[in-house]
C-alpha cells in the first residue's frame, strides 16, 4: 500500500503545506501544476525535494482556478478541458526532464476529480486528455464501488489505473467523499485516521456515514500535508502501514 500527498501547493509568496517535512514518509507527490495553486519556481522546488527523497512524481492538474484553489465546479467543453489538462501535465513534464526525472503518473485535483468521479464523461474526457499526452502515464482515481467500469473505460484508452483511498475523510454510502461542508466531512482525531488506515489495509473495506461497510480496492492511500497535526498525522499513518504491510505480506501496492 502507498501512501500520497498533494504537494507544491504555495503560490509565490503564499505558503501553504508543510512539503519538507512530509515528502520523507510518502512514496508519491501529486505536484500542483499552476492552475489552483504553485508557480514554475515552486513547481522546480517540489520536484527537486521528490527527487531528493526518491518520491515517485505525479502531476495534479486542476480546473483554472486558483482564488477558488480548485474547488469549485466548472462548466468546461471537453476540447477545452482536454487542452488544460494537458498543458499543465506538460508544464511539470518539461521542469522534471530539467532536472532528469521523470512524471509518472497524473492524479487530478479537488473538483476536477471529484466532477469526474460523479460524472463519467468527463472522467472519459480526463482519459482521452491522459492518453493523448503519454498513455504511459497511469490515473489515479478514487476507489469506488464502480471499479470495473472505469478499468473498461481506461483499456479503450490504453491507460492503467490506480485506485485511491483517503485516510482522513468521511465516506457516503455511494463511495464517495461526504462533501466538506457537511459535519465531520473530515476526520477529527488520530484514533479515527488510524482505524479507518487500518481497516482499509486489513480488509479492503471502508465504514460509511451511515456505518454500513463498503467494499473497495485501494492502490494507495491518500494523506493531507497542510493542517495543524499533518506531520504527526502523516508519521502515525506511514508507521501503522509499514506495520501492518509487514504483516500481511499478500496484500497489493500500486502497480
Amino acid at each position: 500500500m502507498k501512501l500520497n500527498c498533494d504537494m507544491g501547493e504555495a503560490f509565490g509568496a503564499w505558503k501553504m503545506g508543510l512539503d519538507d517535512k512530509i515528502m520523507p514518509f510518502i512514496d508519491q507527490a501529486n505536484i500542483a501544476c499552476g492552475f489552483h495553486a504553485s508557480d514554475p519556481l515552486t513547481m522546480a522546488k517540489t520536484v527537486a525535494l521528490a527527487k531528493q527523497h526518491n518520491v515517485t512524481i505525479g502531476a495534479h492538474p486542476a480546473y483554472p482556478d486558483l482564488v477558488g484553489f480548485g474547488r469549485r465546479n466548472m462548466d468546461i467543453a471537453p476540447a477545452e478541458l482536454k487542452a488544460i489538462i494537458q498543458y499543465q501535465i506538460g508544464a511539470l513534464k518539461g521542469l522534471c526532464e530539467s532536472q532528469n526525472t521523470q512524471v509518472d503518473y497524473v492524479k487530478p485535483h479537488g473538483a476536477l476529480y471529484n466532477t469526474m468521479m460523479a460524472d463519467f464523461t468527463v472522467l472519459d474526457t480526463v482519459m482521452q486528455a491522459v492518453s493523448e499526452l503519454d498513455a504511459t502515464l497511469p490515473l489515479m482515481v478514487m476507489a469506488v464501488p464502480e471499479a470495473p467500469e472505469i478499468k473498461a473505460m481506461a483499456k479503450k484508452y490504453g491507460l492503467r489505473v490506480w485506485f485511491e483511498a483517503f485516510s482522513d475523510r468521511l465516506y457516503t454510502d455511494e463511495g464517495r467523499l461526504t462533501p466538506r461542508k457537511e459535519p465531520n466531512a473530515v476526520h477529527a482525531s488520530f484514533d479515527l485516521i488510524e482505524k479507518q488506515v487500518e481497516q482499509l489495509c486489513e480488509t479492503g473495506t471502508l465504514t460509511t456515514a451511515s456505518g454500513k461497510r463498503l467494499a473497495i480496492h485501494a492502490d494507495t492511500i491518500c494523506v493531507h500535508g497542510d493542517g495543524a497535526h499533518a506531520v504527526d498525522a502523516v508519521t502515525r499513518i506511514r508507521t501503522l502501514v509499514d506495520h501492518l504491510m509487514l504483516n500481511q505480506p499478500s496484500n497489493t501496492s500500486a502497480n
